[in-house]
């Protein structure tokens, strides 16, 4: 246990609330912490002693800040505690980084604080920024989203994000599929899901794995031909262990028939990738360097990192965010899409939604969610706000 932990807290809180306007964030002061020894798996262990004492010393005034900061102020450590971005690894020549949203509706504040963080390395270091739709899955897509989202994009990231659709990258991803067979690292599997699960369950590898390489690839031309395997019939699986300890990492899908009509590609395509195949595809493409993205994409950047290595790539290096759990917010797109359409909001811009569209029109700046941004940092700790409390500390950014 640290010495007087408690006070040490309290003092690195009320230094990062006297430089941003009187509201302390719980990332920048757990890093302050690390410089006093805290260990990375003790953070759980404080996070809701480091959350009670950030919320009193937010209660406080600014000058009741001011007075208790001077008697606490030793307790800060001598050594230069970071404010703002934490360092990157391997940066200093430029970053390549992305932000990945479906098209399944508009950008809310969960993505402006998500994206905001990988812009601001970009900014810090140069380099180059992506803003990457990813519509390969023709069921879930929003068509006026594609245009809301490059729109936004301009807006939050001034100008200077790169726009990518990941439909028109198809053949790409075709190749890359095809080159995974050559190696014999993946494989058309024709179990029913049902078959194939019982497979994980016991550890058992299914039949389709055995093919040959020749057989795989007759059977991928096969998904391709308009004339051959129906929907449901057969799935491109990455040939990873079906004795790994996390079942999910089990030969997983990469590419399946989906005949749902496209609104970009209509019906061009019958096979589409799924999202470990056109994710790691396109990070290898384009030259990521960092990535920064929710926690729960975990097993999916592990994933993608057996398809790096077996490829003979190097996976970037890649932090994970925690989450904003809103108490009183619905982030649903989905949900808010349906919403609209029952003529309970006027639009996407309605003042009661938090859209990026709604708080535009309210005079919300880019620098606001920059700023939040910066000040949540590298945490993968969960947070949980409602709505007064997080549009108070953005009022405190949009200033």
């Amino acid at each position: 246990m640290i010495k007087d932990f408690e006070k040490k807290i309290r003092a690195y809180a009320l230094k990062n609330a006297l430089a941003h306007d009187g509201k302390a964030m719980q990332g920048p002061v757990v890093s302050s912490l690390f410089n006093e020894g805290l260990q990375r798996n003790e953070v759980g262990k404080y996070a809701k002693k480091i959350s009670e004492i950030i919320l009193e010393v937010n209660s406080l005034s600014a000058e009741e800040q001011k007075k208790e900061f001077e008697k606490l102020e030793k307790k800060v450590h001598e050594r230069k505690v970071r404010e703002g971005l934490e360092e990157l690894p391997n940066a200093k020549k430029g970053v390549v980084m992305r932000f990945a949203p479906s098209p399944s509706g508009p950008y809310h504040i969960g993505h402006a604080m998500t994206a905001s963080i990988s812009f601001l390395y970009f900014k810090k270091y140069g380099g180059k920024f992506y803003v990457r739709i990813e519509d390969t899955n023709p069921e879930n897509i929003y068509t006026p989203a594609y245009e809301m989202i490059k729109e936004e994009s301009e807006w939050l990231f001034d100008k200077k994000a790169k726009i990518i659709i990941q439909s028109e990258r198809m053949p790409l991803y075709y190749d890359y599929a095809e080159r995974l067979i050559e190696k014999g690292v993946a494989y058309v599997c024709t179990c029913s899901q049902e078959k194939f699960k019982k497979f994980v369950e016991k550890e058992k590898e299914c039949p389709c794995r055995k093919n040959s390489i020749d057989e795989s690839m007759k059977k991928w031309k096969k998904m391709l031909d308009k004339k051959g395997f129906k929907e449901g019939d057969a799935v491109l699986r990455f040939k990873s262990s079906m004795s790994h300890k996390n079942p999910a990492m089990r030969d997983f899908p990469l590419a399946r028939i989906n005949l749902h009509r496209h609104p970009l590609q209509k019906n061009k395509y019958r096979v589409w990738p799924l999202m470990n195949l056109a994710v790691t595809v396109d990070d290898i493409e384009m030259k990521m360097t960092h990535i920064i993205r929710a926690k729960d994409h975990r097993d999916n950047a592990e994933r993608q990192k057996m398809i790096f290595s077996v490829l003979g790539k190097k996976f970037p290096w890649t932090a994970f965010l925690g989450r904003i759990h809103f108490k009183d917010l619905e982030l649903s797109t989905t949900k808010m899409r349906q919403a609209i359409e029952k003529k309970e909001y006027k639009g996407w811009s309605d003042k009661r939604l938090p859209t990026i569209a709604s708080l535009r029109k309210q005079g919300y700046k880019p620098q606001a969610f920059w700023k939040f941004a910066e000040q949540v940092g590298l945490s993968e700790n969960d947070k949980i706000m409602d709505r007064e409390e997080f549009f108070r500390l953005l009022d405190n950014f949009n200033k």
